[in-house]
């Protein structure tokens, strides 16, 4: 039996980060592959999940009204302005099914994360890629790309550059889109990490009826095993995503995870501060060594130019129990970038000093 759908049978998984990737005993490896928290899960969500063993064997709310509701709390965001998927992941794949058709013109900015082009690609849309290491520097020709009765996808901050794009350019994506009758996909998915500033445009969903922004626990609030993210928009678009999504599409537990995580509010800013701390020690230390050099980022994680290259270079620090991401599968990079996460002081050192010892053998 062949798919329907023809761009079913092109379509290959994209490569990620994560100790799902790599064999051996995953316990004793340090994972900066991974661009999660650096604290983790807040406190509160392993006493959820104990708490809540006994209801695995019921249903979870399929509307995930509860967090929902905690979600408008947090946002400020309207209740049905709010839909709750398995991830982030299965809202960018949503999106695009409902959205998204042959004939839809699509804009994505590279390097960036890899799950839009494949889920754009699996309708058949024809995709347009702008290269860019930053955006900001480039804002003026991107704007000149947009394209009519499209969509244009951003990642703010952007992943694997860790570049922020502040409001005020945002707003100019937005609103050349609007006057071209595009529809703009806003990923927020670490813009609770960003130490320095609030840049989040969540307020402009009010204003701008052709934006819908993208957030995730999985990041900001170290829930990656649990799969859980949600998305922002206006009363039509969520309606539509809400009636698409699989009945029970997140577990009863990721829900309760959610909730207590949503309620925590000091877990962020001491996250922020780490990231903040950990970062200058990780820049500083690593640009010092030969043959690197660290892009400036201002969330959780920071891509690195190398003399190595990346896949030597991953298996050289595998073998010292050290994961990190290969960037070179990222459209728009090569073989000489990595990406690390900030992790805390003692793992940040040892990551450190094997990057020194691999480089005084090259």
């Amino acid at each position: 039996m062949k798919p329907s759908n023809p761009y079913v049978i092109r379509h290959r998984p994209a490569s990620h980060g994560g100790l799902y990737s790599v064999r051996g005993n995953s316990s004793k490896i340090l994972d900066f592959s991974s661009n999660t928290n650096p604290l983790g899960s807040p406190p509160l969500v392993k006493k959820i999940i104990k708490e809540k063993l006994d209801t695995i064997g019921i249903y979870p709310d399929s509307d995930s009204l509860e967090l929902r509701k905690n979600i408008h709390s947090y946002t400020k965001i309207p209740l049905e302005q709010i839909v709750v998927g398995n991830g982030a992941t299965e809202i960018i794949y949503n999106f695009a099914h409902a959205f998204l058709s042959k004939k839809t013109p699509v804009l994505i900015p590279i390097p960036t994360f890899s799950e839009y082009e494949n889920a754009v690609q699996l309708r058949g849309s024809c995709v347009s890629f702008f290269k860019t290491m930053n955006l900001n520097d480039d804002l003026e020709e991107f704007l000149q790309k947009i394209p009519k009765n499209g969509c244009v996808f951003v990642c703010n901050p952007n992943n694997p550059t860790g570049v922020l794009l502040p409001k005020k350019k945002m707003e100019l994506i937005i609103n050349r889109a609007k006057k071209n009758s595009s529809t703009v996909f806003v990923d927020e998915c670490f813009i609770e990490l960003v130490p320095e500033s609030n840049e989040t445009i969540i307020k402009l969903i009010s204003k701008f009826d052709n934006l819908f922004v993208l957030r995730s626990l999985t990041k900001s609030f170290g829930l990656a095993g649990l799969r859980i993210g949600y998305g922002l928009g206006n009363k039509k678009i969520i309606s539509i995503l809400s009636n698409l999504k699989i009945p029970w599409n997140v577990s009863g537990i990721a829900q309760e995870s959610a909730i207590a995580s949503l309620k925590d509010k000091t877990f962020l800013k001491k996250s922020n501060q780490l990231i903040r701390q950990e970062y200058e020690f990780l820049r500083k230390n690593i640009s010092n060594i030969d043959g690197f050099y660290c892009n400036e980022s201002k969330t959780n994680f920071i891509l690195i130019k190398t003399k190595v290259k990346s896949k030597i270079l991953q298996k050289k620090l595998f073998k010292k129990n050290i994961l990190i991401r290969d960037c070179s599968t990222f459209r728009g990079l090569d073989e000489n970038h990595i990406r690390i996460a900030i992790k805390n002081r003692n793992e940040n050192q040892l990551l450190v000093k094997q990057l020194k010892r691999i480089s005084c053998t090259h």
